[in-house]
């Protein structure tokens, strides 16, 4: 009933955080699922015209080793989905409590984190999906492919997208909406968010107000995400303060062998690329005064 409630209102992509299937793994992170409860989803909901699934898996997991997350990826691609979505796992107990539980000592270390990347990367590109910035894969024939090759593509704090629009409406507890202007978050506590909406109020209980700096900057960042590097002259649309980002280029490309100016465009030369998230920061001015409050960029 809950696949035909879901087609009924027109859902047309389903997106499953499978996350990894080792028994072990799984346990360690409280994420209980079986292979055929996930394949029995990818199957009901493509049976009601579900026209896009996409299946999010994650390295750097407890206990996860390379024989047993080639293995996910296995599995994962037999369900053919037509995009998948390879994340790092971000270990950050000071921000999530619950996550006090999981042993440091059962994480694998950044070089294992890397060569969990690079392994399940390569296997799902060998499959026939085509890589999307950073951290997506897409079937060539998928709406996601077909924005890289045009040089379409967007991200936003979701992911990846094809979609152009500029807002993005959270419904839901704790859901995050986007605007031009800034963020917003609605309650995250589910009976709170009832209660506000049923009387008939705005369930936002906290916002962020963007600057035109942290509008030039979004952009930046996003261009970085999505196309490894940005351009100089499509910089300028924010007036006189881009000569400040273009000098910060500069600086970084003197000190960097990772990057290049060339064209008058900045750009991740191609070894570099899956460390795209640590360049992009350069540019995030706010990161300088928040050390050890994010996870790691692979």
């Amino acid at each position: 009933a809950r696949y035909d409630a879901l087609a009924a209102i027109g859902m047309q992509r389903a997106s499953l955080g499978v996350q990894d299937f080792e028994p072990a793994v799984q346990k360690a992170i409280n994420r209980l699922q079986t292979f055929e409860q996930t394949r029995c989803v990818v199957e009901e909901v493509r049976a009601r015209g579900t026209r896009s699934v996409n299946c999010d898996i994650v390295y750097g997991l407890p206990h996860q080793t390379s024989a047993s997350f080639a293995q996910t990826v296995t599995d994962i691609l037999s369900l053919a989905p037509d995009r998948i979505a390879l994340f790092g796992y971000a270990h950050v107990p000071w921000m999530k409590k619950h996550q006090t539980m999981i042993d440091d000592a059962s994480l694998p270390g950044p070089e294992a984190r890397y060569a969990l990347n690079k392994a399940a990367s390569q296997m799902i590109i060998d499959a026939g999906y085509e890589a999307i910035g950073i951290d997506h894969f897409a079937l060539p024939g998928d709406s996601l492919a077909r924005a890289a090759r045009t040089g379409t593509l967007r991200r936003n704090f979701q992911g990846y997208t094809d979609d152009q629009a500029a807002t993005i409406i959270g419904l839901g507890a704790s859901s995050v909406g986007s605007f031009r202007q800034g963020y917003v978050q609605n309650m995250p506590a589910t009976g709170q968010y009832e209660k506000m909406v049923l009387g008939g109020d705005l369930a936002v209980v906290r916002g962020v107000a963007l600057s035109s700096d942290d509008c030039m900057r979004r952009w930046v960042i996003e261009q970085i995400m999505c196309t490894f590097g940005f351009a100089f002259d499509d910089l300028r649309q924010f007036g006189p303060a881009a000569a400040t980002v273009i000098a910060e280029a500069q600086a970084l490309c003197a000190v960097d062998d990772m990057v290049v100016i060339r064209d008058n465009r900045l750009e991740i030369l191609a070894p570099a690329q899956p460390f795209a998230r640590s360049i992009a920061a350069t540019f995030d001015a706010y990161l300088a005064g928040g050390a050890g409050r994010h996870s790691m960029a692979v």
